[in-house]
């Protein structure tokens, strides 16, 4: 919307600058995009009355004038335009002037005749071709009355003007009218506002008589009305609704089509004038339209419409598309004598499904697809029939012919003062509240401290409490609202909380390892989103998902993470270690928030290591990956246990799973081959942990030991066990019968073949034996060996 500053000043005397002005709306949350100056780089011109005219001697298309601009002599000033004439009045640039472009105006010779300075075009002070009145696109512009010489030209052309672009959001749709702008204005500046005239001298002849109208789909059309004006006289528009009409982007057409559109400007409700007498009926009737109906538009081209637009009608075929634009042979012409107004309500998404389907966005349609103020559309029309008789002479009926009802003009809020004293943090009295929403033009009732705000029908971005409350705050001023600190019950130093520093130290160890750290979506399919699931419960699905493919929280990091390293390895980047933390989600049931748990997973395949210059490599494997997490619990300071296990989407056989004070918390394991198959990807492996239970482990300060003074022993055994026994059974009865000198127990070798059993293997484990207080003897350490052997053997293995 463009809002030219000295139309706006008709409603409300503002005098600010522009540019203050301007900085005053953005700053109450309509960003006022640009400002254009027509003052700009212009200087020296004036009005001028060509006295007298005469051909130039030496050239076919050139002019000599004698030209009155206000001083004691007349100039002379030679000129080419085709329509230049004696008796006009006419832009004059006078000698040591200036024009848009860096033009200056000098005395100058031309074909041996003196000339003076210069008259002007529209064109040449600054107005874009398409806009200048078709009367003058080809010459000079000539006043349509008379004007005193010497009257500086850019006020009479009603060009002394700065224009503001708002860039508006879709809610604000009360300022795309100068009305609508001018309410805010007052607002802002605590200024009354002056709305313009309305009444015009009806005739005793009633417009019922002579028009009536149907509407068949009052859904789609809850209100339409017309009223009648005769005998209207066409020609050019006033000079300062062209110059208006021209500053707002519209170009001048004639007095009816412009009152049409200046109306639709002032009021943001569109009108549409229909040439009574080609309507080619007494009847206009507003109905869906018939599929493969078709229209001639004012722009001269065939639209085919469908069932779902609205068409105004004559009874039998359209004469226009409702809300977006009307018909070619109902339009008002040179011709014209009686005019029909149109003032209706559409519906806002038919018109938008018309307007985009159609590909004609029009300032009508972009209008009614917003929204429309009720409270404007009777006074628009007859502002329209106002201008009508004032400036086309023409005899406006009695009455008005009307289907449908308006509704209601205003919307009753209620609201306290506390409540918007505690929302926005001021002290504001109930008087200083109401004084606001008075200035808004909002009608206010109060009942002690509490207040029935009536919200007119031109704001319908306001709507519940808050809205009122942000009202409240933009009028009084952002910038005006107090800052206050934060208050808090206990202050730190600002250091980094446990959870912080172990989350850097784990990102730090996974990185060094080679792992590069992932952030993925939350979101996942409906088919893939328990997959990897450490627990079995219930998703929690979007309303309105984007896609299928993001439609339900994750309830693990996997999948996403198997998306990346398969989309790195279709492109050939075959050696991929991710890592991320992130959360995951749980349903509760519906009406209770999830539970959001974070959890930390990688994912690894290809090579580990790869030396060309040695031709070594080692490739990723379950051990490289287990070996990450155990380095986790080395920086955490904590100990996990492994178990066979078996998770859906993993390899059955090598899969583990992973234990924290006999709690599970998480896995370790092999992508399924199916699984790996589906993803295009070799052996990868996968580990995924529940961060929120390895945080919850209290570590406590960490004792350091001096290295031993004494030497340690080392014995290693071979057992014999059955095929299921995991070796970390083995391992713990070692260490709990290992009393205080035993510092280790490794597995270093597994064997099932030849000379075993086919039901058993052998596991060989090292002992570490060692004593911090003294060297170690054979007889204290048989004693602690002897006893580990025989709690061995009494769970089933024997010593090889």
């Amino acid at each position: 919307m463009i809002i030219s500053k000295e139309w706006l000043s008709t409603y409300v005397n503002i005098d600010q600058p522009v540019d203050e002005l301007a900085e005053k709306i953005t700053r109450t949350g309509i960003e006022v995009d640009d400002i254009v100056d027509y003052t700009k780089d212009i200087k020296n011109i004036v009005v001028g009355y060509i006295e007298s005219i005469e051909a130039h001697p030496d050239a076919d298309k050139l002019n000599i004038c004698q030209v009155d601009i206000g001083e004691e002599e007349s100039v002379q000033i030679v000129c080419g335009a085709p329509n230049v004439d004696a008796g006009q009045t006419v832009i004059v640039a006078t000698v040591g002037g200036r024009l848009p472009g860096g033009i200056k105006i000098k005395r100058a010779k031309l074909r041996g005749e003196r000339s003076e300075g210069m008259i002007c075009s529209l064109q040449e002070i600054g107005i874009p071709a398409a806009l200048v009145p078709k009367a003058f696109e080809n010459g000079i512009y000539v006043f349509s009355e008379k004007v005193q010489p010497g009257t500086d030209a850019l006020t009479a052309l009603y060009l002394n003007d700065q224009v503001m672009e708002f860039d508006l959001t879709p809610n604000r749709a009360d300022a795309l009218s100068m009305i609508g702008t001018a309410y805010e204005t007052a607002a802002l500046y605590n200024l009354p506002l002056t709305k313009p005239k309305t009444t015009s001298k009806a005739s005793s002849e009633e417009a019922s008589n002579t028009l009536s109208v149907n509407v068949q789909n009052t859904d789609k059309v809850p209100y339409y009305s017309a009223r009648v004006v005769k005998n209207v006289t066409i020609g050019p528009s006033p000079e300062w609704m062209q110059m208006r009409l021209i500053k707002a982007g519209i170009r001048p057409i004639n007095n009816v089509v412009d009152i049409s559109n200046y109306v639709l400007l002032e009021y943001g409700q569109p009108l549409h004038m229909f040439d009574k007498d080609q309507i080619g009926s007494e009847v206009i009737e507003v109905r869906r339209a018939d599929d493969n109906e078709k229209i001639t538009t004012l722009d001269d081209q065939e639209r085919t419409l469908v069932d779902s637009d609205i068409v105004i009608t004559n009874g039998e075929k359209p004469i226009a598309i409702a809300g977006v634009m009307g018909g070619d042979f109902s339009e008002v012409t040179e011709n014209t004598k009686n005019v029909v107004i149109e003032g209706a309500i559409f519906d806002p998404v038919s018109i938008r499904h018309t307007s985009r389907r159609l590909n004609l966005k029009s300032e009508s349609s972009s209008r009614f697809e917003k929204g429309i103020a009720t409270e404007f559309v009777d006074e628009a029309v007859d502002r329209a029939c106002y201008l009508l008789e004032t400036y086309a002479s023409g005899t406006v009926t009695e009455g008005r012919v009307a289907k449908g009802e308006l509704g209601e003009f205003t919307t009753p809020i209620q609201i306290t003062v506390d409540k918007i004293n505690q929302t926005i943090g001021l002290s504001l009295s109930e008087d200083e509240i109401e004084s606001i929403f008075v200035q808004l033009g909002f009608e206010t009732k109060r009942n002690g401290s509490a207040l029935t705000v009536y919200v007119p029908s031109r704001r319908k971005d306001i709507t519940i409490q808050a809205d009122l409350i942000e009202e409240i705050a933009r009028i009084y001023g952002y910038d005006a609202l107090p800052s206050t600190l934060p208050t808090f019950n206990k202050v730190t130093n600002g250091a980094l909380t446990d959870r912080q520093s172990k989350s850097r130290v784990i990102k730090a160890s996974l990185e060094g390892a080679g792992l590069s750290q992932a952030i993925t979506y939350s979101l996942v399919d409906e088919n893939r989103a328990k997959d990897f699931a450490l627990v079995d419960r219930s998703t929690i699905s979007l309303l309105m998902p984007m896609s299928e493919a993001h439609a339900v929280l994750r309830q693990s990091l996997i999948p996403h993470l198997l998306d990346a390293v398969a989309y790195n390895v279709a492109r050939k980047n075959t050696n991929v270690r991710l890592y991320e933390l992130g959360r995951v989600f749980f349903s509760n049931g519906e009406g209770q928030l999830p539970d959001e748990v974070e959890y930390l997973s990688g994912i690894l395949t290809g090579d580990y290591t790869w030396n060309t210059w040695q031709g070594k490599k080692e490739q990723i494997d379950f051990f490289v990956a287990k070996g990450v997490v155990d380095r986790i619990a080395e920086k955490l300071d904590i100990q996990f246990e492994y178990e066979a296990g078996e998770v859906d989407g993993l390899h059955p056989g090598r899969t583990a799973i992973v234990k924290l004070n006999n709690e599970t918390v998480g896995f370790i394991g092999e992508l399924h081959p199916r699984v790996a198959k589906e993803n295009d990807l070799d052996r990868t492996y996968v580990f995924e942990l529940n961060y929120d239970k390895l945080m919850d482990v209290s570590v406590g300060y960490i004792n350091y030991q001096p290295i031993p003074r004494y030497p340690g022993v080392s014995r290693d055994i071979a057992l014999l066990v059955n095929r299921q026994m995991p070796s970390s059974s083995l391992i713990q009865v070692i260490r709990e019968h290992g009393s205080d000198i035993l510092q280790n127990a490794e597995v270093f070798d597994v064997y099932e073949g030849e000379h075993v059993a086919e039901d058993e293997k052998s596991i060989a484990i090292r002992l570490s034996y060692l004593d911090t207080e003294q060297t170690l003897t054979d007889e204290k350490v048989n004693a602690v060996h002897e006893e580990i052997l025989t709690s061995l053997q009494e769970i089933g293995a024997t010593i090889r």
